[in-house]
């Protein structure tokens, strides 16, 4: 059949295909160019001074003369911006602190099998930590002004955030050091972003003040900062192939080699413990916050009980039992039927499986211990809720409630005992809250009650009576106290 066809339709038949191979080489060309476009604007390798970046790297290393004033001044600086709660403060003493080259030491050190210099780097860091902690710790303990700021309790607990800045940031830091024309820019920004001086300082506080566990907190957070910055650096040398070092004598190179990969290891081994243990804080604390919002917030109260959400406790156990505190208030208890659902609810999320649930919650009988504990919280959480007005004004607004409330617990047995006293005929005396409407509004209300001596002129009682309703009042310092007659039989 193709014999009857002419040329030109032969030639017509075969366009299809030539037009596939074009597609084709237009798409590998397509492919080529984002190529090149993506290793242009990505690749770092070109514009790397590896000799500049080692030298201006082992420059920083050296702690002495010069050096060890800024650290001191440094520390001071930030222990009296945290004193104050000044933000601006602390930004200026992180980007005078001269922490971060030891640290980048370390990390160059592992990464081209450096032996000298990674000794020096860990000499060095070592003195500057303890004498960070030290200074602190005199600050604080001879400073008179301790209030637990809100900049200094941010440093007590890091979470895995902090464990991403520190990463990022020493990332962006050896690469701006790695660039010919070193940014300065970026080493000033990856200093207040990563903030190495503060939880150095937190720490003397914690000393001084002799709270371990703020101390703690605050040292986890440095050494988070500290080994993801060497981390980063060892992975960006690496990448960009800075040459190891030579050693003349083979076995000495083979020692060192195995000594730089046991410190390396030592490294990466509390690395992944760490960030493990704030990555399953940060699923326990999501899972906690999800659980209270679908299973808690939704639930109504018949009468004037309130969950208070702004004091929740979620406190993450990583080797014993965790635990989500709720704290509930007013005249009315969430029933148990309740309480066994949320725990039953609980377990169904991954995270908050065998976690122990608290509930803290008020009584009627029990006002004057409610009111106590609401007191109590409100001043151990005070300083950490500075600047936090919202939640100030809510505690505020809680303890009027509850002072009200505990005005109406009645000392009756001093009440009856002055009164019998002075009112001759007066035989017998009651008291109850009664609730009371307008139909608009719900009011409580105290109620006494009378019994006057049956031998009694009623004129007398009706004078008596009216005495004894306004002693009662002024005694209480409640004017809405009412008086009835209890009618003999």
């Amino acid at each position: 059949m193709s014999e009857d066809l002419n040329p030109e339709e032969l030639e017509h038949l075969e366009e299809p295909i030539e037009s596939k191979e074009e597609v084709k080489k237009d798409f590998q060309g397509l492919l080529g160019s984002t190529k090149n476009f993506l290793s242009e604007l990505l690749d770092i390798r070109k514009n790397t001074d590896q000799e500049a970046t080692k030298e201006a790297i082992i420059a920083d290393i050296p702690f002495k003369g010069h050096t060890s004033w800024i650290l001191i001044c440094s520390i001071f600086i930030a222990s009296i911006g945290l004193n104050a709660n000044s933000t601006a403060v602390v930004i200026g003493a992180m980007l005078i602190s001269p922490l971060m080259g030891p640290i980048l030491g370390m990390g160059m050190s592992l990464a081209i099998n450096d032996i000298d210099t990674l000794r020096r780097s860990l000499k060095n860091l070592t003195v500057m930590v303890v004498l960070s902690v030290l200074t602190a710790w005199l600050f604080f303990a001879i400073f008179p002004l301790q209030e637990e700021s809100s900049e200094l309790l941010a440093r007590t607990k890091p979470d895995i955030r902090d464990v991403m800045i520190a990463f990022f940031g020493g990332l962006a830091l050896v690469i701006a050091r790695a660039k010919k024309g070193t940014i300065a820019s970026v080493i000033f920004g990856v200093a207040i972003a990563t903030a190495l001086m503060p939880p150095l300082c937190t720490v003397g506080f914690g000393l001084a003040i002799g709270r371990w566990d703020y101390a703690g907190g605050a040292m986890l957070l440095f050494g988070i900062n500290t080994i993801f910055i060497a981390l980063a650096t060892f992975l960006v040398l690496k990448l960009l192939r800075f040459p190891m070092v030579r050693y003349a004598n083979s076995k000495r190179r083979r020692q060192i080699a195995r000594a730089v990969s046991i410190t390396a290891l030592a490294v990466m081994i509390p690395a992944g413990w760490i960030f493990w243990g704030v990555y399953k804080e940060f699923n326990f604390k999501s899972d906690a916050n999800t659980f209270i919002q679908e299973n808690v917030i939704p639930y109504k109260f018949v009468k004037d009980g309130r969950f208070l959400k702004e004091l929740t406790e979620l406190n993450f156990e990583r080797d014993t039992t965790s635990t989500v505190e709720l704290i509930f208030m007013g005249n009315e208890s969430v029933p148990p039927g309740v309480l066994a659902t949320w725990n039953s609810n609980m377990n169904t999320y991954d995270d908050l499986q065998g976690v122990e649930l608290k509930i803290i919650q008020g009584s009627q009988s029990d006002q004057a211990n409610e009111l106590k504990y609401v007191e109590e919280l409100y001043q151990s959480q005070k300083n950490e809720l500075l600047n936090k007005d919202e939640k100030i004004s809510f505690l505020e607004s809680e303890l009027k409630r509850l002072n009200k409330l505990n005005a109406r617990n009645i000392p009756f047995e001093d009440i009856s005992a002055e009164a019998q006293t002075n009112y001759e005929n007066l035989e017998a005396l009651a008291f109850s809250n009664a609730i009371r409407t307008d139909f608009k509004k719900l009011d409580t209300v105290t109620v006494f009650e009378a019994k006057w001596r049956r031998d009694a002129k009623r004129v007398t009682i009706v004078s008596e009576a009216k005495k004894l309703h306004s002693w009662l009042k002024i005694r209480l310092k409640d004017s809405t106290v009412l008086l009835t007659e209890i009618i003999q039989d």
